[in-house]
């Protein structure tokens, strides 16, 4: 089978022959890839940023947003049949340690992360598990929903912690409008009642951010920032939601936030300085973000397949892998490019 695999950092990837993934283990899966994501981690993946966290050994098949059908399972599955349509939740898990029990999939200490620390979906087929496969409307097309694997799942994990801190009258600052902040801004309408501010250097994402709900839009021009300030009485939001945080953009998240709010770190690339007297001095919160759980996937697909989300998406052939990855660095890309196998 074809796959994009990448065998030298900052180097791109190549597209070559591998021998297709079998279902050895009770609860293997194997998926025909109808639609896998191009994501920034990507291309944080190419420039080494993960290679001490993951632990990979090059070369591999990256690709960490997937959705296809059933081809082959194990010997214990029992959840998903061939053919079955489905989208991946990104970590396979054990099931059996005290995040899995807890509901924390991202967290089990024995999951595996394809695309990360193994073989992803960059390819025309996919080794999973039972525990990662979330069964969907057989007339879904996977190159639709693929993207929602992560980028879908890490905005809606970041908005469904900040629904409590979201009552009516309270403000949301959505950084960045992007393949995550898109998704982001659906979330909170779909969810809240908050008003929401938009902020991108972007004026294409932020037209497509007003047609997605946002209730203001802000240019990233250097005076974004007091520009939120003045539209929220000097205060600052009480969450700010980062799907940037890198080129400075990061701070000018937590400047945002109002005393005693929330800044949740969705993007990431570079560092956040803080003076820590600013934290205590103000009771800011920094919260990451991690994808998120099974059932936030779960929820997901409900707004999806209600028309509340939906992904606006660039498609490419897998032939045409390195011309996404460049699309996107290149930031040529609104929405979520989408590779079809």
């Amino acid at each position: 089978m074809k796959a994009v695999r990448l065998h030298t950092y900052h180097q791109q990837p190549v597209i070559e022959d591998v021998p297709e993934p079998t279902a050895k283990e009770p609860f293997d899966v194997v998926v025909k890839v109808g639609g896998a994501g191009v994501c920034r981690t990507d291309l944080h993946i190419i420039e080494q940023q993960w290679e001490e966290k993951s632990g990979v050994t090059l070369p591999y098949t990256i690709g960490h947003e997937n959705a296809g059908w059933v081809h082959e399972v194990g010997s214990a599955v029992t959840n998903v049949a061939v053919g079955d349509t489905v989208i991946l939740h990104p970590t396979p898990t054990c099931g059996l340690c005290h995040a899995c029990r807890a509901g924390q999939d991202m967290h089990c200490i024995n999951s595996t992360f394809p695309g990360i620390n193994a073989d992803g979906g960059m390819a025309e087929y996919l080794l999973t598990s039972a525990r990662a496969c979330i069964k969907l409307d057989p007339n879904t097309q996977p190159e639709d929903v693929a993207a929602l694997a992560d980028a879908g799942i890490t905005a809606y994990h970041a908005v469904r912690k900040a629904v409590p801190l979201l009552y009516p009258g309270t403000t949301c600052v959505v950084n960045g409008a992007g393949g995550l902040g898109h998704i982001g801004i659906q979330s909170l309408t779909a969810l809240t009642a908050a008003r929401v501010i938009v902020v991108d250097r972007n004026p294409d994402a932020l037209t497509l951010a007003a047609e997605l709900g946002a209730d203001e839009t802000v240019v990233a021009d250097g005076k974004h920032v007091a520009a939120v300030l003045d539209l929220t009485g000097g205060n600052g939001a009480e969450v700010v939601l980062d799907f940037v945080a890198e080129q400075g953009a990061q701070q000018d998240a937590f400047a945002m936030t109002q005393r005693n709010g929330s800044h949740f770190v969705i993007g990431y690339g570079s560092n956040i300085d803080i003076p820590t007297i600013d934290i205590i001095s103000t009771e800011r919160n920094v919260i990451g973000n991690l994808v998120g759980t099974y059932n936030d996937l779960v929820e997901l697909m409900v707004l999806a397949q209600a028309g509340k989300v939906t992904l606006h998406t660039k498609k490419y052939p897998l032939d045409a892998a390195l011309d996404a990855l460049a699309d996107l660095a290149a930031g040529k890309v609104r929405g979520r490019a989408i590779l079809t196998p």
